[in-house]
């Protein structure tokens, strides 16, 4: 029997099944375990901004030469829980004052429907307050909450995951020997991990960066239109802006629309909304491209996909770990020569990134 040229191999038909049979399977994993998989990554990202951190300490050599690793772990830590309780504290007291306005709001709110009939003619106020009267606010509040206490919940969890991270920080190393004596395996595998920390470290520490500025200068164009609470949406701005695409977007309509709520006026939405955006098109534009580069490594429609595909997996928070979860995989396919055809498909111009060269550590 004559076998065609073109027919697919058994073996290529086996590995393909095995790829979309594991695909699905670990998707219905972090679908079903979002709660606990959410909360490891909170820690993981903790753990990794106190990695960041005693790094940064470590290149002060008196630091370096006198404070042993688990103590420098530990000033980071609690440096980074300083930053977040202040954040915290600045978030509810801008919270409250909004809460104490809430009436006012809704109030300046009918002034501007009324304001909108007059200019188009049309009754958009009837049309608006119906369906607001129909949209369940209720259940919105009560998921919101829920999802906030969830979170607040999971505290002590995330510390004990922060905690038992640096520990097995410290051994991980004599792990990697276990597994692999050869070696050459270790180097390549330690390779690997850098080029993860490397990769993740610099999008991390570049995109907060651009968020900051972009939220700092947001923050100024508030307080020059005296818009209330202006910390807690140059905050919100920060933090949308980790969102790709479509966070720049959304953090920017969110002030302008509040700017109508508290002067019942029409004009503030577009002064805001032209000025924010307009910080937004050029940070987003002209600074991040220079200072990213094309270090990622990955294309723009994949920057969406997975946008989407996470969102859609863990929701905001999905979204916010898109790009450096899709980075990671595409260095792990790069190091898989079954799957290297996957990262190929993931990167931007069909081409694997170039190896890091570990740095050779002092004696």
């Amino acid at each position: 029997m004559i076998k065609l040229a073109n027919s697919p191999s058994k073996e290529g038909l086996a590995k393909l099944t095995y790829i979309l049979i594991s695909t699905v399977a670990i998707f219905i994993i972090l679908i079903y375990a979002e709660e606990y998989a959410i909360t490891f990554i909170i820690a993981l990202i903790i753990w990794f901004i106190i990695h960041e951190l005693r790094e940064n300490l470590q290149m002060v050599p008196w630091i370096r030469d006198n404070f042993p690793i688990w103590l420098q772990s530990t000033i980071a830590f609690f440096v980074i829980a300083l930053v977040i309780g202040g954040i915290l504290d600045m978030i509810y007291y801008n919270v409250s004052i909004l809460y104490e306005s809430v009436d006012e709001y809704l109030a300046n709110f009918q002034l501007v429907l009324l304001k909108l009939n007059k200019a188009i003619g049309l009754d958009v106020a009837s049309r608006v307050n119906e369906y607001l009267e129909n949209f369940d606010s209720i259940a919105l509040a009560e998921s919101t909450l829920d999802y906030t206490s969830s979170l607040i919940g999971n505290g002590f969890l995330i510390i004990l995951y922060v905690v038992f991270l640096l520990v097995e920080e410290t051994i991980f190393p004599m792990k990697l020997k276990a597994f692999y004596p050869d070696e050459d395996q270790q180097a390549k595998k330690q390779a690997l991990f850098y080029k993860m920390d490397q990769n993740i470290g610099r999008y991390l520490r570049l995109k907060t960066l651009v968020s900051f500025i972009t939220g700092a200068l947001s923050y100024i164009v508030l307080l020059i239109f005296d818009i209330e609470s202006a910390f807690f949406w140059a905050f919100l701005i920060f933090v949308l802006n980790f969102i790709p695409t479509v966070g720049s977007l959304i953090a920017t309509v969110f002030p302008a629309i509040f700017a109508v709520l508290q002067m019942a006026e029409i004009a503030p939405f577009f002064y805001i909304l032209f000025l924010v955006g307009s910080i937004q098109v050029l940070v987003g534009n002209v600074l991040e491209p220079k200072l990213m580069g094309n270090s990622l490594n990955m294309s723009a429609l994949v920057v969406v996909l997975s946008l989407t595909l996470w969102g859609a997996i863990w929701g905001i928070m999905g979204m916010i770990l898109s790009v450096p979860i899709t980075v990671m995989m595409i260095i792990v396919f790069e190091e898989i020569p079954s799957l290297r055809f996957i990262a190929v498909a993931l990167s931007e111009k069909g081409e694997l990134s170039k190896p890091l060269s570990m740095p050779i550590p002092k004696k």
